[in-house]
């Protein structure tokens, strides 16, 4: 079987051959489909034996859930994790085909279909360049420095950025109540840095914004309305475009940025959930992705034998 590098007990112990005469006898696989699945399969043997696991009927799904996720952390595209645990329910039936284990784990084996490719992500750095691009020569710079300082400082979703109230941002308190999806209301703590910008938004600007047709909205364009998602993209790239981000940035980008640079300053997942306003923290559980990567982006930069 191609792709078998396993010692030939570990092969054995692990059926390897034999599962090879299943897919071409009993399920008629092609030989391409038997060497991906051969391949992927010797690797599972390898990780497993690797981790103390040396028989097939010792395999519980936490260790099925362990390789899938060291495949995404060894940069697999999801299309190749995607057939990989094809590969190991296959596998699995033959096992219990042949009365090797009793119970198939990988029925609890979850394909990686929410797994998702997220937009970039800004370093500290760029978000320090484009906080900064706003200068007094901007007329609404007090509005647009506030507008970013908030967007980042509490990871909104757009539409929640734009709904924000004056009477939402309680600057004594340090935090924002925001009301996420559903209506559903939630405080997000803001820094100093962020509460400053928009106290003094409120001071200097807003009151002259103001006429009569902002509906007690944080946020207000030129003509004294509530800003659009439109205007407020809009705003945001001209920043991006001054601070000389070439990534592509949205609102959204903020939203990630802010709960990546938490989770890589150590900040427990549960909290990030609540700050984000995720139901699931398994939707929050996509950005540990990201702080992984950029672990090992450290680790190689950084480590003598990195």
């Amino acid at each position: 079987m191609n792709g078998n590098r396993l010692p030939s007990a570990a092969a054995r112990d692990f059926f390897l051959e034999r599962f090879d005469d299943f897919l071409a006898l009993e399920q008629g696989a092609s030989p391409r489909t038997r060497e991906a699945y051969g391949r992927d399969i010797a690797r599972l043997a390898r990780y497993l034996a690797e981790a103390g696991v040396a028989h097939p009927r010792d395999v519980q799904v936490k260790d099925l859930r362990r390789f899938v996720f060291a495949l995404k952390d060894a940069g697999l595209s999801p299309e190749s994790i995607r057939r990989s645990v094809s590969a190991i329910r296959t596998y699995f039936r033959f096992l219990l085909s042949e009365a090797v284990v009793q119970a198939d784990p990988s029925e609890q084996l979850e394909l990686p279909k929410r797994w998702r490719t997220l937009p970039d992500v800004l370093t500290v750095a760029e978000v320090e360049r484009l906080l900064d691009a706003p200068t007094l020569d901007d007329d609404l710079a007090f509005r647009d420095r506030a507008m970013l300082e908030v967007g980042y400082g509490a990871g909104l979703r757009v539409s929640e950025w734009i709904a924000l109230e004056s009477k939402d941002v309680s600057v004594e308190d340090g935090v924002v109540r925001v009301f996420g999806k559903g209506g559903k209301e939630r405080l997000v703590p803001l820094g100093r840095k962020a509460m400053a910008a928009v106290a003094i938004y409120q001071r200097e600007l807003r009151p002259r914004l103001e006429r009569g047709q902002g509906r007690g909205v944080l946020f207000l364009n030129a003509r004294g309305t509530p800003l659009s998602r439109m205007g407020a993209w809009n705003i945001l790239r001209k920043y991006v475009d001054r601070a000389g981000i070439a990534k592509h940035v949205s609102p959204h980008t903020l939203r990630h940025s802010f709960a990546t640079h938490l989770l890589e300053g150590g900040a427990d997942l549960r909290a990030v959930q609540d700050m984000l306003g995720h139901a699931d923290i398994s939707t929050t559980q996509i950005y540990t992705h990201i702080d992984r990567e950029h672990l090992r982006y450290v680790h190689r930069q950084f480590h003598p034998r990195g």
